[in-house]
Order: C-alpha cells, then structure tokens, then sequence
C-alpha cells in the first residue's frame, strides 16, 4: 500500500510540474537572488548527498543561484532553529530526515521552535526502507531465529543505532514492540562508530539504511537478517523482507523531506516544489536513486504536508511505548 502510495504521489507531482503557469505568475520575481539551502548534518552522509543531487540538478534546469551550507548539531537542531527563524521571503530552505518527525515528540516542549508550526513542508524528495543486520557470531540465520533468542535470552542481545531517537532506533524498537523482545540499546554518534562495533562483535544488531550496510553485507563483515520494507528492494534484491525472513510485516524507512519557514508565500512553495519534482523525473537522478536504494517521490506541499503529520504520529507512538527519552 505504501508504495501504491508512493506511486501517487510521483505521478501526481509530475503532472503538477508540468501545470505550474498558475503559481509561476504570482512568483514570477523569485528568485532575484541566491537561495540558501540549509543541511542540518555533517558533508558526506545520505542527507547531504541526496540534497545536493537534486539541488544541483534543480539549479541545472532553472539557472537558479542556491548555496548548500551544511550546519551540523544537536541531532539537526541547530540548523532547523536556524532556518525556522530565517526570514520567510523564500530565501532560506532546510533538509530534514526522519529523526525530524521523533524530534517533536522527543523533544517537547523544549525546543526553542515548533518543528510543525515553524515550517511549511515543500516535498518528499525520497524514501529508504531500512535494513535488519546482525555481527557474525551472532548466531541466528534469519529474523524468526533472532526473536527466538532474545525472548528465550531477555536483555542478552545488544543493538546500536546512529543515536537516540534516530530512524535506526526507533525502528529497532518498533520491532521490539511487535515481537514482544527486550534488548538494550547501544546509542553511538553516528552509524559508523556503530558499524566498527557491529563489524567487531560487540553489539549483535544494527539496522540502518542499505546504502550504509550493503557494502559490508555483501563482503562478509556482517549478515542481513531482513528488509523494513512491503517487497525486496532493486538495489538489494537478495535481502528478504522481515516477513519472508520469519518477522512481523513491519515496514520503517527514513526520508528525506524539503522545508521552508513557516509564512513563505505558497506560490514559492508551489514552485520549487514543482521544480523538485521535475527533477526527480530525470532519468539521471531516478538512476542515481535507486542505486542508493531510495525511492524518488517529489510529492506536492499538501501531501508533504500529510506525510510529516503521519510519520510524527507513527514515531511519538513508539517513543512513548518504548519509553525513549532525549539524551
């Protein structure tokens, strides 16, 4: 359903993109000057090199001047305070990701912004199912061996994660509360000192995203256990999904998604989200795409809309479960 979903929502954008006269008028003076387009993590990881993918590519076919400035901190706190406090002329832009929507409900009531109210959501720009992985010696096959061991060895089994209430948590916590499991939590600043520990054999499970992990999976330094996902991804179609693999049919993703502040005139939003969609129907980037095992949508500003509102609901749902707190 989620990639039917899904499927909407490209066609969708693409006919938007090509029915744009009506918001172009009304915009028809932005932009007069360089754009700045906010990364609120550090050069080099997923969120940075899919926004610049499609930046790039949107500068490409609009000759637009956008300046990429990555402002890493406090689990993207600080460059989503930055942009939410910007000027809302349609000058300043952010890139979230998953740990966006459990920031809302991880960190209530203490965040200088409202990580609803201070935005206006542009597009979906893609979506990545997240994989199960295991260490080698750990010694289960398959996801229906790995819920048999942590219920017959409660608190026994260790997994890491890129830190506390990022996708890769909370999804192995997800899981936890579907099968019914405990298992500690290992919280790590990033996923590769996660992987080293992995790879090491001192924690026994990490789940992040296929581009992450694949690499040592299909070298041998760790195992797939199972695929976050509906069906086998293109750019790992040897990894079974949870369902195939003896688990619950759980599906967990991260995303990346394009904000602007909150009162940017909605004919600005309209365009770049249009400009975002044409983009993504490039069959350069929707290439580029899948081999990084994402799945290009380039939604309109309401179905943005819609999808952050449904993944904070998912995500404060498991963290008030789970009992996750905020380091």
């Amino acid at each position: 359903m989620r990639r039917n979903w899904l499927r909407s929502l490209a066609a969708i954008a693409c006919l938007a993109s090509s029915t744009l006269t009506w918001a172009q008028a009304p915009a028809s003076a932005w932009p007069n000057k360089p754009i700045r387009w906010v990364i609120p993590y550090t050069p080099g990881g997923l969120t940075d090199s899919t926004t610049r993918m499609v930046i790039q590519k949107v500068q490409e076919l609009t000759g637009w001047q956008i300046v990429m400035e990555n402002k890493p901190g406090a689990n993207s706190l600080l460059g989503s305070e930055f942009v939410a406090r910007a000027q809302p002329d349609g000058y300043t832009f952010l890139t979230v990701i998953a740990a966006h929507a459990a920031n809302a409900t991880l960190y209530a009531g203490r965040m200088p912004y409202d990580p609803v109210k201070s935005f206006a959501p542009v597009s979906v720009v893609g979506i990545t199912p997240l994989i199960l992985t295991a260490s080698n010696n750990f010694p289960v096959k398959d996801v229906k061996e790995l819920i048999s061991f942590a219920k017959a060895n409660p608190d026994k089994v260790s997994f890491g994660s890129s830190g506390i209430g990022a996708a890769a948590h909370l999804t192995t916590e997800f899981l936890k509360l579907n099968t019914g499991t405990q298992m500690v939590h290992v919280p790590y600043k990033g996923t590769a000192p996660a992987l080293q520990d992995l790879m090491g054999n001192s924690i026994q499970i990490l789940v992040d995203t296929p581009v992450s992990l694949m690499p040592h999976v299909r070298s041998g330094k760790i195992k797939a256990l199972g695929m976050f996902s509906s069906k086998r991804i293109p750019s790992a179609p040897e990894v079974p999904t949870l369902a195939e693999a003896g688990g619950p049919p759980l599906e967990a993703s991260t995303w990346v998604l394009f904000l602007a502040p909150a009162g940017v005139p909605k004919e600005i939003v309209a365009r770049l989200s249009a400009e975002t969609a044409r983009a993504l129907n490039s069959p350069e980037l929707r290439a580029r795409f899948e081999a990084l095992g994402l799945e290009p949508v380039g939604s309109t500003p309401d179905q943005a809309v819609k999808f952050l509102d449904d993944e904070i609901v998912k995500w404060g749902k498991v963290i008030t479960s789970a009992g996750v707190k905020a380091e």
